[in-house]
């Protein structure tokens, strides 16, 4: 079923669905972006319907609602340990069809790692339903057409919005009486069909061209620009990269809690190992190895799909402007230049 609600009609249906729902939207924070006088959206509760902000991508991904960039797993003393409390609202979350897509993305991660079920990530993860925001085709940074993440049916509500109010199809039978009595219309949930960015990912099945593709000069342009802030991966979608902190309370050690916090493996001193020895010691050794994640690794160990979405975030988020899309679309260049050099000398062979 379908309905067309103007605003106000819009407001009593989302405070009714916050009566049994936590419910999260992209959100305006005025003053709070990282440039003087400017704002940040990212996805946060929200009280009315007036504070959605759907016309424009969100700063920050929606992955910040099931696994916050802090979370604490446990408390203690000297004695004993506890879990911290199980979340037990149930979680709406408003969302366009690419970040619904990294939550499929995050999840084989976080619950089908080598067999092992992240405990704090499925416990949130089981209470979300999706409400999946219309696109209206992104901005210059989009590229989700070209990585197939531009549709979804994985959603409870599909909505429309416009400045008079949402069109909303219901998926889920269980949603349907937050509706009753609103006025219905035909309404055909639609999808974005072609980004103003292309990207073409390429072909790394060929082992030899993987560890021809390692040296390539065109990551030692990064070693001069990228400062390994970390800016783009806060941003993804889809990084899953955390470590943890112990907090202690006052000043007796013995008593404190451990708190999840989101990393970034472009940060120097992410692979620190014993004896100060670290993998990935230049920024342009970290972006090979964020870009081959998102483009080969991610795919070559679960088989489906690349870790990107490209949802854009990292190139809009950088403050050295290094784009994603172009990077990839480089990496695509150098890997048919290694593959001719290849044939050339007979040297190409598939695994």
């Amino acid at each position: 079923m379908a309905y067309a609600l103007d605003n106000a009609q819009a407001d009593r249906v989302f405070a009714a669905l916050r009566n049994d729902f936590r419910v999260y939207a992209p959100k305006r924070f005025p003053k709070e972006g990282r440039y003087s006088d400017t704002d940040v959206i990212r996805y946060a509760e929200i009280e009315n319907f007036s504070e959605i902000v759907w016309d424009t991508k969100s700063d920050y991904p929606a992955k910040e609602v099931i696994t916050p960039i802090q979370q604490a797993i446990f408390y203690f003393t000297e004695d004993e340990y506890r879990a911290s409390k199980d979340p037990k609202k149930p979680i709406l979350i408003l969302a366009r069809p690419c970040d619904i897509n990294a939550q499929r993305i995050q999840a084989k991660i976080y619950a089908g790692n080598g067999g092992y079920e992240d405990y704090y990530y499925k416990r949130m993860k089981d209470l979300v339903k999706f409400a999946m925001m219309e696109c209206n085709g992104g901005d210059d940074t989009c590229f989700c057409v070209s990585m197939g993440t531009n549709k979804t049916d994985n959603y409870s509500l599909a909505l429309r919005f416009s400045k008079e109010g949402v069109k909303v199809s219901v998926a889920e039978e269980a949603f349907e009486g937050y509706f009753e009595g609103m006025p219905k219309e035909e309404y055909e949930p639609a999808f974005v069909e072609e980004n103003e960015l292309k990207v073409t990912v390429p072909d790394l099945s060929d082992k030899k061209v993987r560890l021809a593709l390692k040296s390539h000069p065109m990551w030692k342009e990064f070693n001069g620009r990228c400062t390994s802030c970390g800016s783009c991966t806060v941003a993804c979608s889809t990084c899953t990269c955390f470590t943890t902190r112990d907090i202690i309370y006052g000043d007796n050690p013995e008593v404190g809690e451990r708190r999840r916090v989101t990393a970034s493996c472009q940060v120097e001193g992410f692979d620190q190992m014993a004896g100060q020895r670290e993998l990935r010691n230049t920024a342009g050794d970290r972006m090979r190895y964020k870009v081959l994640h998102k483009f080969h690794d991610y795919k070559a160990r679960f088989g489906e799909e690349h870790m990107c979405v490209g949802c854009g975030r990292c190139t809009h988020r950088c403050p050295e402007f290094i784009s994603i899309s172009a990077t990839v679309n480089k990496m695509s260049k150098a890997v048919e230049e290694i593959k001719a050099d290849l044939a050339k000398e007979g040297g190409s062979c598939h695994e």
